[in-house]
């Protein structure tokens, strides 16, 4: 049974999620402030995160920002903002999908779902995919670039892992999303530019001028053949 860390100074809010992450078949944990979340992560290791990013004193995204110094648990953001500056600060921060407020709660437990899938170990077996320096070990969802393993998160991976099986060729940010299983972002393509920013910084020399992930103006991305 996978664990879910639902963190919301609403109590609410948590207890909606609560009811229905349950009932879908999960474990439940909660947090009401941004330290007690950080120590339930360390404490408890759930396997997903629901946070809000409205938490008084410290807020979602500098949740997001001390966790990204040590995990890649998966993080879906909660938030009453909807400007979509909030949401790239988010989602740019290692964030795997956003959710505005007011929600439905059968559209959390879909995007609990969709990011917790990305997580998981692909049917296929032994897989490894090498396009130039770059190698990555899709069940063990491991990327080694020029020899060194380079950390990335679920989300991360799966989208490397769809440039790198076909090096080369043009991906719309449309067609990205699919790759990403569809549900996620509410087709917000702005959020892939997020993820092959954050890309970028893990595995270019220089993601200024990179030569793994290239951009093609007014189109989408390739990877570098």
């Amino acid at each position: 049974m996978k664990t879910i860390l639902v963190v919301d100074d609403e109590p609410k809010i948590v207890q909606l999620a609560r009811d229905y992450l349950e009932h879908a078949g999960f474990r439940v944990l909660e947090a009401a402030s941004g330290p007690a979340a950080l120590d339930t992560i360390r404490t408890r290791k759930p396997d997903l995160v629901v946070l809000d990013l409205g938490l008084p004193h410290m807020d979602g995204l500098d949740v997001t920002r001390a966790l990204r110094k040590e995990s890649n648990l998966p993080v879906i953001m909660l938030t009453a903002r909807a400007e979509e500056s909030d949401k790239l600060v988010g989602l740019e921060l290692g964030a795997d999908d956003y959710i505005t407020k007011p929600f439905s709660p059968k559209e959390l437990v879909a995007r609990v779902r969709t990011v917790l899938r990305r997580s998981e170990a692909p049917p296929v077996p032994d897989e490894i995919i090498r396009a130039g320096d770059l190698e990555l070990d899709v069940p063990r969802m491991k990327l080694t670039v020029a020899g060194r393993v380079v950390e990335v998160t679920p989300t991360e991976f799966e989208l490397l892992t769809a440039l790198a099986r076909q090096p080369g060729r043009i991906f719309t940010r449309a067609q990205l999303l699919d790759a990403l299983h569809g549900v996620a972002f509410e087709s917000f393509e702005r959020a892939i530019d997020a993820h092959i920013k954050n890309l970028r910084r893990k595995i270019e020399t220089d993601p200024r001028h990179p030569r793994y992930i290239l951009s093609v103006y007014g189109v989408g991305y390739k990877l570098a053949e």
